[in-house]
């Protein structure tokens, strides 16, 4: 339960130690064979301390199993536990008391009270008159501390003094301040409507004119001018990056994709690109229910109780831990139990084959792990609050369990200093891990400013993306991995390669009907041609009439085959470093063709629209460039 410490002189420290119980090998009887309930002992939790592997000897140890020897009844009480928290000092613990000293805080003037250590000066007696104690959130200010000057070690960092003026406030009408950059002694700040610009340790004056001149003052953070136009960063500060002058963001709100730079904000999504950002930004959502998949609770229909623990021998009561008790889950089908995420709160359906309806529950997510219980290996979640639904012995029932938790699409951004490009990656969540990774939920693109264009999409979801000197990485489930890296497979991202593809439209004379007969490219071996369609806008369903399509135009090396001992090529052939191809129509027949398919040369429209990828056996790994692409036509007699 929270509760007000009340500090007595100003300069001084709290220090302090908590403990908490829980289950181990100490029985209450000591005789052969044991019997009774375990003894507690108490773990120690150092707060701030985070994960670390530690060796066995230092804390804090993560996990630590404590076996249970001796046989135990009923058997749902395992035989090892993975404690969370190492430093289990096991003991008698009888003096345990919340009052006597195993839970303190004491107030400390020597630096990490320790012997010797250097002592601060008490200071005067603090005294503070507050007219409401009530907490306010000001999501449209600034506050700032005092100084650090590591050549004289002064450090003010933590130092908030409500006798100074240390907040400078935006306007709320352009929304919450979600992000802050600082560059060149300037502060940008970005809220969820607009981009401002504040002076740092100087103010401006105007001239008659109207002209603003730079001075050095006492302020910390000087006048707030906003850039012109009506952007902001909407509430995606993930999409935020910057190299040089430049800094890129999205503005999901208004459709658009943007770049900070010495002329201003220029929307840069407008770069043939309008239309697609607009249609993708539109289906991110800012607050999302996520419901995972049902888990099957382990029942014990003839005592009526869900399998969870840990529990005193005998008693069934639970034994606190730091993340809580645990129920026994078994996972089915796709579940991915390391998915899960904390926080998450508990649905309970009691019957499930028997009609049962799913109720919510007032216990949360507070980890996953494994016990063993009756030698075998187990799936636990455990729950901040517990037990769970505890039924009446002998009734039949088959409960399950499942989580609810609320996630936000996002736009991730990064730049990429080896290509000198800006990465976003525009991202759903669906509730399913393998969902997630189809191009229907993620889009990732990159923005060249050479030449002044979205220059590619990629076929990889990341976590995070940023640059580090001249190497490019992103992030993915907790690992890091570099891109561009010369001992990887071209387009292989996360161990999973892709084939590259690339989509362009032919319009030549665009008022003509052609016949479009030949197909030619310059570049390297290994591209095929997938699709070569015409006309796709002008179909009439209503006389029949169906797309003019050509078959599939393997590439040099998979076209080739061999017949009576002389090769031939079904496919693209290479004359002068160029690669040519006969278009072959496999359209059906329209009311009144006599002559379709492969018995007509070409395919006949206005335009055509083609797809064209890597194959799967030409230098498999390497790199495939593609420089033009070209067709023959002539003027079509229909």
């Amino acid at each position: 339960m929270a509760f007000n410490l009340e500090i007595k002189y100003y300069n001084t420290f709290w220090l302090k130690q908590n403990t908490t119980p829980f289950l181990t090998t100490n029985w209450s009887n000591t005789t052969s064979p044991q019997t009774g309930p375990l003894k507690p002992s108490y773990v120690k939790l150092f707060p701030g301390i985070p994960f670390l592997n530690y060796t066995t000897d230092s804390f804090p140890n993560w996990p630590q199993q404590v076996p249970i020897t001796t046989p135990q009844v009923p058997p749902l009480i395992p035989s090892a536990e993975t404690i969370p928290y190492s430093n289990v000092y096991n003991g008698d613990n009888s003096t345990y008391s919340i009052n006597d000293g195993s839970n303190w805080v004491i107030e400390e003037s020597r630096i990490r009270g320790g012997y010797n250590n250097t002592q601060v000066d008490l200071g005067v007696r603090a005294h503070l008159m507050e007219d409401s104690s009530n907490v306010r959130y000001r999501s449209n200010a600034l506050v700032y501390s005092g100084i650090f000057n590591s050549k004289t070690n002064i450090n003010r960092t933590n130092v908030f003094s409500v006798g100074e003026d240390i907040t400078k406030s935006v306007d709320p009408h352009n929304g919450s301040i979600q992000l802050i950059y600082a560059m060149d002694n300037n502060l940008t700040i970005f809220q969820e409507n607009k981009v401002s610009q504040a002076l740092i340790d100087k103010d401006a004056i105007y001239s008659a004119e109207g002209t603003p001149i730079n001075t050095v003052s006492d302020v910390v953070i000087g006048q707030i001018t906003p850039y012109s136009g009506e952007y902001g960063i909407s509430r995606n500060p993930e999409s935020f990056a910057h190299f040089g002058f430049r800094r890129y963001f999205a503005d999901k709100d208004r459709n658009a994709i943007l770049r900070l730079s010495r002329d201003g904000i220029t929307e840069i999504s407008q770069y043939g690109m309008k239309d697609f950002f607009r249609d993708e930004l539109a289906k991110l959502v800012d607050r999302k229910v996520i419901t995972t998949l049902p888990l099957d609770l382990d029942y014990d229909q003839a005592t009526g109780i869900i399998v969870q623990g840990p529990q005193v021998a005998g008693a069934g009561a639970l034994i606190i831990t730091p993340l809580g008790p645990w129920v026994k889950v078994t996972v089915r089908g796709a579940v991915d139990l390391q998915q899960l995420i904390v926080g998450s709160q508990v649905q309970v359906n009691p019957n499930v084959s028997g009609g049962g309806t799913w109720q919510s529950v007032n216990s949360f997510v507070t980890g996953i792990g494994t016990v063993d219980i009756s030698g075998t290996s187990s799936n636990i979640v455990f729950l901040d609050n517990g037990p769970l639904q505890i039924y009446s012995p002998g009734v039949v029932a088959d409960p399950q369990i499942r989580f609810v938790y609320y996630e936000k699409d996002k736009i991730e951004g990064g730049f990429d200093n080896h290509k000198d490009n800006y990465t976003i990656s525009i991202q759903q969540h669906s509730g399913s891990k393998t969902l997630d990774e189809t191009s229907d939920y993620y889009s990732t693109l990159t923005f060249s400013e050479r030449v002044q264009g979205w220059n590619t999409f990629y076929t990889y979801r990341p976590d995070l993306i940023f640059s580090l000197k001249n190497n490019y990485f992103t992030t993915k489930e907790g690992s890091l991995y570099i891109h561009h890296d010369s001992l990887t497979n071209a387009n292989e991202f996360y161990g999973v390669s892709n084939e590259s593809s690339i989509t362009f439209i032919f319009n030549p004379s665009p008022s003509i009907n052609k016949n479009f007969k030949t197909i030619n490219y310059e570049g390297s071996n290994g591209w095929q041609v997938d699709s070569f369609v015409t006309d796709t806008s002008n179909i009439r369903p209503d006389i029949n009439e169906s797309l003019d399509q050509t078959s599939i135009v393997r590439s040099y090396d998979e076209g080739l085959y061999i017949e009576n001992g002389t090769p031939y090529r079904v496919g693209f052939v290479e004359k002068e470093n160029k690669y040519f191809a006969n278009l072959i129509n496999s359209s059906e027949a329209t009311s009144g063709e006599v002559l379709f398919g492969d018995s007509m040369t070409g395919v006949k429209g206005y335009f055509a629209t083609v797809t064209m990828s890597t194959d799967l056996t030409t230098n498999v790994g390497g790199t495939k460039e593609l420089f033009a692409v070209s067709a023959e036509f002539v003027v079509s007699s229909k």
